[in-house]
């Protein structure tokens, strides 16, 4: 089992900027990638952001491109989400999941945290 354990949201105006971080922790050596998702109330779950574990390549919706960057958290299995140029369009709930080495599924997932923006 893989344990995610997400910390940096919080409520913020139009122009800011927040840091989300997911830290694994439990059998790591078996994720493959670890992605942010977000949930916005009445709207279906989307995929934000991805980073592949092995290469360090990284995935990013268009909507966030240019404003989010993704980055590994060197010395952890863990990575963060700066998010610049916050928009309220970005409000929701987002999670960070992680999938295995053996499958492209969101096997694991963290509790959520809520990022709220205001314009």
């Amino acid at each position: 089992q893989v344990q995610l354990v997400e910390s940096g949201g919080g409520a913020v105006q139009a122009g800011d900027s927040l840091r989300l971080s997911c830290v694994a922790s439990g059998r790591i050596f078996s994720i493959g990638r670890m992605a942010w998702f977000r949930q916005a109330p009445g709207k279906e779950r989307e995929i934000v952001a991805v980073y592949r574990w092995y290469d360090g390549d990284t995935y990013y919706t268009d909507s966030v491109k240019g404003r989010f960057t993704l980055s590994r958290v060197d010395g952890k299995v863990a990575v963060t989400l700066q998010m610049n140029g916050l928009k309220p369009d970005d409000t929701a709930l987002y999670y960070c999941a992680a999938t295995t080495i053996w499958t492209s599924e969101y096997t694991y997932w963290g509790q959520g945290t809520q990022v709220t923006v205001s314009s």
